[in-house]
């Protein structure tokens, strides 16, 4: 029994994506890896490069942003996808591009770019595309109930 107003989608008219769902899966866990070794490269570059502090302490700021927003597009995209709502969706979309930005950034702009760090970056950028697609896709086939 659902609470009051809430409706399950009709039998037979399942439009979450599978796709979208795996890489929002497979996000989630490379989001994980991604953020754990980043931390051990600001250490690393604190420790051996001469990182101003300010940048240091800015660019690790702007890495638990980073986490804040692509936690939180993760859930919107996951919901919306699963309980085949556009609102949650939309949101997940709308988070997609500072999400970008911040990969973004972090592969160009901050003071030292390691290469392991552009191939991180990269794939980031990889997986915010596909979803933001696939997104595209989802929201479309929701908008045709």
């Amino acid at each position: 029994m659902l609470p009051r107003g809430l409706k399950m989608a009709p039998r037979g008219k399942r439009l979450s994506s599978t796709p979208l769902e795996i890489l929002f899966f497979l996000n989630g866990w490379y989001n994980a890896t991604y953020f754990l070794l980043e931390l051990f490269i600001f250490l690393y570059k604190g420790v051996l490069l001469p990182y101003p502090t300010a940048n240091l302490v800015l660019d690790v700021v702007m890495l638990l942003l980073y986490l804040g927003i692509e936690v939180i597009r993760l859930f919107f995209g996951t919901k919306g996808n699963l309980c085949q709502r556009k609102m949650p969706l939309s949101i997940s979309v709308a988070l997609t591009f500072p999400s970008a930005m911040m990969a973004s950034y972090y592969l160009l702009l901050q003071t030292y770019v390691l290469r392991l760090e552009a191939i991180m970056n990269g794939i980031l950028l990889f997986f915010c595309g596909s979803e933001l697609l696939l997104e595209v896709l989802t929201l479309a086939a929701f908008s045709r109930i």
